[in-house]
């Protein structure tokens, strides 16, 4: 569709943390934070991790916890080395069909949840079936890239 895509996601490994209690944009600084130690060797192993994208944030329905991840590069997907630190895990990802849509410039907390909103709408009206009660964020670029920044939104097909 012109304002949205389909892509079919293979089974992956992610490193992600839960932060509960604060805000998005609060949780997404300290969940980053933690994530990037552990890429730069705060690890079993301390080895350093080429930084991915994108960068994704569950949020789910009525729920102050989110967790953020970052892609593990193919070439530590077969054993990526264990965090140190006990609030960072590995997780599988399984395959799945997802929807995306795409937007640009600097995404906010509020900039992600209106435009999920009117994706969910779009879903609706097409009679897409999609899990409503959580979505990812995926962001895909640094902080100091000012222009054709590309962020997304996911939801995942039934």
């Amino acid at each position: 569709a012109k304002d949205y895509e389909l892509r079919q996601y293979e089974t992956a490994k992610w490193v992600s943390t839960v932060i509960r209690g604060e805000t998005q944009k609060e949780a997404m600084r300290q969940g980053f934070w933690k994530l990037f130690h552990y890429i730069q060797g705060k690890n079993e192993k301390e080895m350093k991790i080429d930084m991915t994208v994108p960068v994704t944030c569950l949020i789910k329905s009525g729920c102050t916890d989110f967790k953020i991840s970052f892609f593990m590069p193919f070439e530590h997907q077969d054993s990526p080395p264990q965090p140190t630190d006990s609030d960072v895990f590995i997780e599988e990802r399984k395959a799945a069909a997802i929807f995306v849509r795409s937007f640009g410039g600097f995404a906010s907390p509020e900039k992600y949840a209106e435009e999920a909103e009117v994706f969910a709408r779009i879903l609706r009206n097409r009679g897409q079936p999609f899990h409503e009660d959580f979505f990812y964020t995926a962001g895909y670029d640094s902080p100091f890239k000012l222009f054709n920044r590309h962020n997304e939104v996911w939801y995942f097909k039934k």
